[in-house]
């Protein structure tokens, strides 16, 4: 969704009547930015703050880190604030745009832009939302390590963009039969290599076996002994390496032949 030049006007908003939706899809305030904006501040390049006008309220939805570091400079009384208020947006055109936002604001991380284009409606994020819930795991928009929560949000993203909803659900469901949940069996090296053994080997292996041998690992060990490879195996093939090896063992009648 692209914004007009001439769908706009520029107006001085009194800070108090600026409303910053973080309940739906704004990030939390950065205290620390805020401090640092204040502190390098320069009115004549300092971009105005993208507002929405819908009901009568000032939506902001680009600029909150500017907003608030001027309040700063003013010693935390409220000020008059110079910005670009549009009119005809719904919330969910907000969100999206927020989502979409680039230039001088801080780069959004994939947590908060998957969270915004969720609230906003798009169908492919939110059939990711579904997807991953639907197995018990949780997506967490701050991107921390937690038992059943998924902080890798960019890389599941984009796997199951990748391979499809159903191959997506069965390597987070092998995941989960095999180590619960662990916060290592959730990482984004996990992740990746168990959707790319799912999709390569799809109607090859046997789940059964699968899960019984990675039962028998510790989940880091795709991330160490994948990152310890170095570039003697780039990219994702490292961990579908590990996941490959595990599932083989001495085996050679279970065996699946490198494809990779």
């Amino acid at each position: 969704m692209q914004l007009s030049e001439k769908e706009y006007k520029v107006m001085y908003i009194r800070s108090t009547d600026l409303e910053i939706p973080r309940w739906a899809y704004q990030r939390p305030l950065n205290v620390k930015r805020v401090k640092q904006i204040a502190k390098d501040f320069n009115e004549r390049i300092a971009n105005e703050p993208k507002v929405s006008l819908r009901n009568g309220h000032y939506y902001v939805f680009d600029g909150q880190h500017t907003i608030a570091a001027r309040i700063h400079r003013n010693g935390g009384k409220p000020i008059a604030v110079l910005c670009k208020v549009y009119t005809g947006l719904t919330e969910s055109d907000e969100a999206t745009l927020f989502a979409e936002q680039n230039g001088y604001s801080a780069e959004l991380t994939a947590g908060i832009k998957i969270r915004a284009r969720i609230y906003a409606g798009d169908p492919i994020a939110c059939g990711f939302l579904k997807a991953t819930e639907s197995t018990g795991i949780r997506l967490d928009y701050g991107q921390q390590l937690g038992k059943k929560r998924m902080g890798c949000i960019a890389t599941a993203f984009g796997e199951y963009r990748r391979i499809g909803q159903e191959k997506y659900r069965e390597a987070l469901n092998i995941l989960l039969d095999a180590w619960n949940g662990d916060p290592d069996s959730l990482r984004a090296e996990t992740v990746l290599g168990m959707c790319r053994f799912v999709d390569l080997y799809e109607g090859e292996y046997d789940r059964n076996r699968l899960v019984r041998r990675l039962k028998g690992y510790d989940p880091v060990r795709i991330f160490r002994e994948g990152r310890s490879m170095g570039g003697d195996m780039p990219g994702y093939k490292k961990y579908l390496y590990q996941v490959w090896s595990m599932y083989n063992g001495s085996s050679v009648k279970a065996a699946l032949p490198i494809k990779f």
